[in-house]
């Protein structure tokens, strides 16, 4: 069936087709997996209904305003080693407003004795994992005698049991290129993009195919360096003329069209077989959008597309093999946006922002994005000498972590502050122009050692009930491209 899609500013004039008369189907969550799953249901000829508890659809890929200017409140950005989410931006027209970072480049704040220093991020590397070790910015980060170490793993045989078993992210880096790579390179990256510890993080779910391009090739570095010539020319990553938000709103217009059910502020209490085991019994919760509470509806599918530990919840009412794989709860991020009148900053200093390595002790962000910088379609939306600055609070350490609780001022204060440190001069108060503070609560779950196998277990106990579907980035793995490649994945089904 083909949906009515919307590009900014414009729609196409092909009439709405009518809605389908299949199978009904429910759909649990209204974050992009959900929107997403109930896009892939729709077209497949099912009847669709979702249900968000929140008052808004997109997770964490929605926008918000500051200072006049329309911004993404939390996801930004994709990354394009897959298809996945380049392919979806074009079915649903956005496809010629995909941009590109401008080539600035991300840099690290380092602890160098008793200094901190700010130096560009090697150009070559994956997670941090440098593709070429003896490069200057290399030697820079992690000295002399740390990128002679990590220059060993080029000479360093590889053993076929780097495949077996579970091995972390962390254990990879150190045993093939040593700890000055995995202290000063990967640790400031994975802990400012995933908010975990490297050594805790599964190396297959992080980086996929790592370890048998390891022993493919024979290094750690030459795997890195292949990955990085066999990825789609340009960046690593990609965004919308307009901000990422503008696929959340694209789907939605898109579902409507449609014909699909959309209900914001609409939790479901419970899930559980359905009459004569026959689909499933739903039941809504208690909402401030309707009235329903207790009311129970007989469905033929039911896709789960909410958190872990809420999914386990409701799963475990249709089948109590799911408890034992309760997730444990993810870092909270609160994300402070600054608006900033710096005409000092037209020069980007920093390139597109900086990375905090957690031995820093005087940073309390762990991330700093120069969003103008980045983009430059909100460059020229702000205009000469006007700044977004965002910077994400939530550090391994436990005195920076205490900030992600403290309230708006505070923030806002610390932030500033960071923003001085990190980019080289004064910003004050008089220079802002708005700020907000975005929260996440366990937004970043930890895809921790054994992910994969764990994935694979709870898959395997939905697979035992016919028409129950689990996705989101719980299972796999965070960011758009995981999460929009697995969903359409597992929701490619043909009604007959």
């Amino acid at each position: 069936m083909r949906l009515l899609h919307r590009a900014r500013g414009t729609e196409t004039t092909a009439p709405a087709p009518a809605a389908p008369s299949g199978p009904l189907a429910l759909v649990i969550g209204g974050g992009i997996s959900g929107l997403v799953a109930a896009r892939e249901l729709v077209m497949s000829g099912h009847r669709v209904a979702l249900h968000e508890a929140q008052g808004h659809f997109g997770g964490c890929v929605t926008e918000h305003q500051v200072a006049g200017l329309s911004l993404d409140a939390g996801a930004e950005s994709f990354a394009t080693r897959s298809t996945a989410v380049a392919q979806l931006l074009g079915e649903l027209g956005l496809g010629e407003d995909i941009v590109t970072p401008e080539p600035g480049g991300a840099w690290l704040y380092l602890k160098r004795g008793h200094d901190n220093v700010a130096q560009p991020l090697p150009a070559t590397g994956i997670l941090g994992i440098p593709g070429d070790p003896w490069a200057d910015e290399v030697r820079t980060a992690v000295g002399r005698s740390g990128a002679l170490r990590a220059a060993a793993d080029l000479i360093t045989p590889v053993s076929k049991k780097i495949l077996e078993g579970e091995m972390s992210l962390g254990a990879l880096v150190r045993s093939r290129m040593g700890s000055a790579v995995l202290e000063n390179l990967v640790t400031p990256v994975v802990s400012g993009v995933h908010s975990a510890d490297p050594d805790t993080l599964d190396v297959d779910a992080i980086a996929p195919g790592l370890r048998a391009a390891v022993l493919k090739h024979g290094s750690l570095a030459k795997a890195v360096a292949a990955k990085r010539a066999a990825a789609p020319a340009g960046s690593a990553v990609a965004s919308v003329r307009g901000g990422m938000n503008r696929l959340t709103t694209a789907l939605i217009a898109d579902l409507r069209a449609a014909g699909v059910e959309l209900k914001t502020n609409s939790r479901i209490a419970a899930i559980a077989p359905g009459e004569n085991s026959t689909g499933f019994r739903v039941t809504l919760g208690e909402s401030a959008a309707h009235s329903e509470a207790g009311t129970a509806l007989q469905v033929d599918r039911v896709v789960v597309a909410t958190g872990g530990e809420l999914a386990v919840e409701l799963l475990s009412g249709i089948d109590q093999a799911f408890t034992e794989h309760r997730p444990s709860t993810g870092a909270g991020i609160s994300l402070v946006t600054l608006v900033l009148d710096k005409p000092e900053l037209d020069d980007a200093p920093r390139g597109t922002g900086l990375l905090v390595s957690p031995s820093v002790d005087n940073i309390g962000a762990k991330a700093l994005t120069h969003a103008t910088a980045k983009w430059q379609w909100l460059g020229d939306e702000s205009g000469p000498g006007t700044h977004v600055l965002r910077l994400s609070y939530g550090r391994l350490n436990d005195r920076a972590s205490a900030l992600v609780n403290a309230d708006d001022r505070t923030l806002r204060d610390a932030a500033l502050k960071d923003a001085s440190a990190l980019l080289g001069m004064v910003i004050s108060a008089e220079d802002l122009l708005g700020f907000d503070v975005i929260r996440y609560s366990g937004a970043l779950p930890f895809a921790t050692t054994g992910h994969a196998r764990r994935v694979a277990q709870i898959r395997a106990i939905a697979a035992t009930h016919p028409g129950l579907d689990v996705v989101g980035a719980w299972l796999s793995g965070t960011g758009l491209a995981a999460v929009v490649g697995d969903t359409r994945k597992k929701l490619r089904i043909t009604v007959s």
